[in-house]
Order: structure tokens, then sequence, then C-alpha cells
């Protein structure tokens, strides 16, 4: 089934402002989806500047490269995740760039695809893979199905748990065990059900879809996302010229927790114990957080696009 990567970037015009893009400079999309943001970012560059759109999902890139076609400056893309930003800008004879954006999450795109299994409102095989460059079924290839049929119960709790920050994790893992004994859970219909039925009745009357928690859990795991964004953040922050920005869109507090307590290190790394009189550790502060609390949609913008609702916007500045 064919995707459309038509969508509505998140807080567009803050994401502008916030990397406060110069005509030739040169800026990272570490997450190019289908090009909202890049088109728009690339609207601002000039011939002599370079853009470079990274993706771990192919037909991401090949949506985007159309989208981005009319855009006069220099153009790359990349399939890879942006956490290897260092080797890819490397491979591409850069050193340093001057403004990188970071939208998390999983895409519209590909919620709305039902064969990619990410949602809960469709049936579909039991996948969640970003990048589906091999085939599912391949030993090496972690799936949904896999986290699901093969994971040992206290596994599936912690990820249940850790990433989907479900009260009910425990009581979910054990009837996903108990019903994969008796036949392996292959899509996301069965899985469902089987969520719903763990969770009691009156704790599935209030709040967001009960499979939502654990649905999001298993996405995390399957690709690695805090992994991933703990690995990049660091990485990116290292690779921007001086006055260069790195905007990061999160749609959950266990991604903003990451990238707000990596900022926050980047602008006071000092380690020195907090009662000695002055800092000894050496270590000093190389960037600025641009915003100190994050920037949210508008009540207009999440009526639009109720996907943006959860969404935070952060902004650091290299010195």
């Amino acid at each position: 089934m064919a995707v459309d990567y038509a969508h509505i970037p998140v807080m567009a015009a803050a994401v502008l402002d916030g990397l406060a893009v110069r005509r030739e400079g040169t800026y990272v999309d570490g997450t190019l989806g289908g090009g909202g943001h890049a088109s728009r970012v690339c609207e601002k560059l000039g011939p002599n500047a370079l853009f470079i759109g990274i993706d771990r999902d192919r037909e991401a890139i090949d949506a985007a490269k159309g989208r981005l076609e009319g855009s006069p400056c220099r153009k790359v893309f990349v399939h890879a995740e942006f956490a290897d930003i260092k080797w890819i800008l490397r491979e591409n004879g850069v050193r340093l760039i001057d403004g990188a954006l970071l939208d998390l999450g999983v895409s519209s795109r590909q919620l709305d695809a039902p064969e990619r299994g990410f949602s809960y409102m469709r049936n579909a095989p039991l996948d969640m893979r970003m990048n589906r460059s091999g085939a599912p079924q391949d030993s090496d290839a972690l799936t949904a199905y896999r986290v699901v049929n093969a994971y040992d119960q206290d596994a599936l709790t912690r990820v249940i748990r850790d990433y989907g920050e479900e009260r009910w994790a425990s009581r979910i893992a054990s009837f996903i065990v108990k019903e994969r004994s008796r036949e392996a859970i292959e899509d996301t219909h069965r899985l469902t059900e089987i969520i719903k039925a763990a969770i009691p009745a009156s704790a599935r009357r209030e709040g967001p879809h009960p499979a939502k928690r654990t649905f999001q859990a298993i996405r995390i795991e399957v690709n690695d996302e805090l992994g991933q964004i703990e690995r990049a953040v660091d990485d990116f922050v290292d690779v921007l010229s001086a006055g260069g920005r790195l905007a990061v869109i999160t749609f959950h507090s266990l991604e903003d927790r990451i990238v707000k307590t990596a900022f926050r290190r980047r602008e006071n790394p000092c380690v020195c114990p907090p009662d000695i009189p002055r800092c000894v550790c050496g270590l000093n502060p190389d960037a600025i957080r641009v915003n100190r609390k994050p920037m949210v949609p508008s009540e207009r913008e999440t009526s639009e696009n109720p996907r943006a609702r959860s969404s935070k916007l952060r902004v650091l500045e290299k010195l």
C-alpha cells in the first residue's frame, strides 16, 4: 500500500525561528520524513548552501527528494540513522554545520500505513520497524513480532513499564506470555485485544486507548529510539559551528527528559561538589539553551493537527 507523505510539520514557524537559518549555511534534518520541515528550511537557503537530509526509512527519502527538487541549495540525502551524524558528515566532507533539526518519534506517514504495524487502530502484521531494509523474517531483524513472542516475561514487563510508562505492565506481559503459549501472536489486532483483556475495565474507562502505551513501548524497543537520542544529541552539538543551533521536537516525556538533560549538561558541565566555593573541574560550557522552557504548539495548531498535541520544542545554541 502506498503511503501519502504529505503532512503538516509540527511547529514549523517556531522551528525556523529557533534555527535562525543562514542563507549560505549548512543544515541537517536528521529525521527527514516527507520533507515538511526540510522544505521550509530549504526555502531560506541560497545556491551556495548545503542541506543534508537523513532518514532510516527509504520511502521517506524518496518522497522528500521530490518535494525538495525545486530548492536552489545543494542537497545530499542519506539513508542512515541520525545517530551516525559524525560518520555522515565525514563521508560528505563536512566538518561543521550551522544548524540541525531532530523531529523525534514515529512519523504520521508510518502510522497511516497499515502494513507497518505501528497502529493499534488498524490490523497488520507485527513489524514496527522504521528501517525495513531487511525482511521481517530475518533472524537478525528485531521486529514487534520478535519482542512479543520471544522476550521472556521479565523482559516484556521491563519494556512496557520503562518505555510505555504503563502501570499495568506486569499484568499485560503475563497475559501476552499466556496467550502466545497457545498460539503465536502475529498481528496488531490480536495484541490489542490481549492488552484490553489485561487492563481492568475500570482503568479503561478514562484516558488514552488502552493499547497506546504498550504499542509505544514496543516501537521504542524495536527501533532503539531512546538509545539513538542519547547517542545523537551530544554528537550533533559537537558538530555545530559557533552560533549554530540544534532544534529538537519530542513527543513524550522519555524523549524530552533525555534532551533536556543533555542540553543542561552542555550549558553547565561542571561536576564539582556543590559545596565547594569555586569550580575546579575545568569543564566549561560550550552551548546555551535558547528557550529555558520548551515551546509547545498553539491551541489552533493542535486543533488543526491533533498529532502535534504532545510535542515540545527545545533549541540549543553552540557558543
